[in-house]
């Protein structure tokens, strides 16, 4: 075994120096004994239980086309599409709005153009279902309000055209009567189903119709959408995709209403 000496300094010294070194290395050697003995009685406490420091693997699926936009599926089983900005609102007029359906729309500034397919036949029910959602999304849910006033029309009495040329992005030229719903109240259920962030805007059976978790109805408030997005979360349990909570949350603040 070769030692290093330095030759400044004396042999005891040299002697000296290398016992320093030898106690420190000791206890260097029974802290990490220590620490790996602690590690196994850990790892023995815990196994058999799922670890926590596996991340949850979410399978990629195909989405459909309408899950672009914002949507849901009526209590008797119509598709209701609403856009999520101008461009979309736009894209649904012109591609999506179809003879037999109904265009809804909240009456304030800012509202989505909001379809109901097969609205031509649909129930008072679904018609109340739908203008409920067209009034969450509109700005009336970042503003406060409880309620607003929504109307429909046909088809042939949505245009894009006004005297003096078309109108702009997103707006849209109305004619005719209008089928209104008035005080519409504002109010959203959120919950899953097939791994899927859902909402509802009608009544707690209704949503609950086919859905295996837990249900959140959701109201305007005053707590800020990242933070609301987390509770909600933590209320659907295991199967919530924060991500996909904070697309179906409304623009402004929420908060959580309290369900029997």
């Amino acid at each position: 075994m070769k030692v290093k000496i330095n030759i400044k300094k004396s042999l005891k010294k040299n002697a000296s120096d290398y016992y320093e070194k030898g106690k420190t290395a000791k206890k260097k050697r029974e802290k990490l004994e220590e620490e790996i003995k602690k590690t196994e009685k850990l790892l023995k406490k815990e196994e058999g239980k799922p670890s926590i420091l596996k991340k949850k693997v979410r399978i990629k699926r195909e989405k459909r086309w309408y899950e672009r936009f914002r949507w849901f599926f009526t209590s008797e089983g119509k598709l209701v599409i609403a856009g999520r900005n101008a461009k979309q609102n736009d894209i649904l007029y012109a591609r999506y709005l179809g003879d037999n359906d109904l265009f809804f729309h909240a009456d304030i500034k800012g509202a989505p153009a909001t379809i109901l397919k097969g609205g031509v036949t649909a129930s008072e029910k679904e018609k109340q279902e739908t203008a409920q959602f067209a009034a969450s999304y509109s700005s009336a849910w970042k503003e406060g309000y409880a309620s607003v006033d929504v109307y429909a029309v046909k088809k042939e009495q949505v245009g894009k055209y006004a005297p003096g040329g078309y109108v702009s992005k997103g707006g849209f030229t109305l004619k005719g009567e209008r089928e209104w719903f008035r005080d519409t109240s504002l109010g959203l259920v959120i919950y899953v189903e097939d791994g899927i962030i859902k909402v509802f805007p009608g009544e707690k059976q209704d949503a609950k119709k086919g859905a295996k978790t837990k249900i959140v109805k959701i109201l305007p408030g005053n707590e800020e959408k990242g933070k609301i997005a987390k509770k909600i979360a933590q209320l659907l349990g295991a199967d919530a995709d924060l991500d996909g909570i904070l697309q179906v949350l409304p623009q402004g603040k929420s908060s959580i209403k309290k369900m029997d």
